[in-house]
């Protein structure tokens, strides 16, 4: 038996990168998944491979009634709802300073990254309290607690996500429904490409030019995948997350901690050349 047998998942942004490796891992665990996005022969494409236990319904996550409306196929098709996995987001292009900060970018990063958690919440609390049961995760990032790796509207929006998941989490747990987040360091997904400028369906096709970059990025010396993130979500999904409720969780193959040693030793050896009498 799986570890989501006969659990009812939603997965947003489950057409390419994290949320098709999700969806892909959730299935094969058992649960019943209705993948959600905007790029509907994708969502389609990823539902006909994961069998009669995936159902894609096409949804832009920045209109309420849209992400209603995904709330009620999950419970049309499926007869329930047990896991929303919130991970429809994007990046955009860098914004500048303070000083010169593009208030659209500002409002664009707040409403795609935050505002469409928000509202999936609302929309699976109604739910999942006449239920008394279900898990909520929300893939915020390391930009959210750490700050200089992300830039300042995506960073604001994933802060601001993190605590209305503990917000939430607080309200709803006694219904025994957990809300949780994922915060992702470097991991290598089409968000950065996008944020390039390329159109999503190049962008998914770029990712494996760049793992050899992101392998050098933090401690661990090899790319942050989509797996890594699947994996979480589907422990924070299942019962054996029961009471876990309010946390972050960081994958990040340790780039929060801080500086990379070596790095950091050069730069004490060159400030130690630099010193040395002439």
């Amino acid at each position: 038996m799986g570890q989501l047998e006969g659990k009812v998942a939603i997965i947003t942004g489950g057409t390419s990168g994290i949320g098709e490796r999700a969806a892909t891992v959730f299935t094969g665990e058992g649960a019943m998944v209705v993948i959600a996005g905007r790029r509907e022969s994708e969502g389609t494409a990823v539902a006909a491979r994961l069998g009669e236990n995936a159902s894609f319904i096409k949804t832009d996550v920045l209109d309420e009634a849209q992400v209603e409306a995904m709330v009620a196929h999950a419970i049309t098709r499926f007869g329930r709802l047990d896991c929303l996995f919130n991970n429809a987001g994007g990046g955009g292009p860098p914004s500048g300073g303070i000083a010169e900060l593009d208030m659209h970018s500002f409002d664009a990063n707040i409403a795609i990254n935050l505002r469409t958690a928000v509202l999936g919440m609302k929309h699976a609390a109604k739910v999942m309290k006449a239920q008394r049961s279900g898990s909520i995760i929300n893939t915020a990032s390391l930009g959210g607690l750490r700050v200089g790796y992300t830039p300042f509207p995506y960073a604001a929006a994933k802060a601001g996500l993190i605590h209305a998941t503990r917000w939430v989490a607080n309200e709803l747990g006694p219904f025994n429904v957990r809300v949780n987040s994922i915060s992702p360091g470097g991991i290598v997904t089409g968000i950065f490409a996008k944020g390039s400028g390329l159109p999503p369906s190049e962008a998914d096709r770029v990712t494996e030019g760049i793992k050899d970059l992101f392998a050098t990025i933090q401690p661990i010396p090899r790319a942050g995948l989509p797996d890594d993130v699947a994996s979480t979500a589907l422990f924070l999904a299942s019962d054996a997350s029961s009471f876990i409720t309010g946390h972050d969780i960081v994958i990040d193959g340790g780039m929060g901690m801080g500086q990379n040693w070596e790095a950091f030793s050069a730069f004490r050896a060159e400030i130690g050349r630099r010193v040395q009498p002439s």
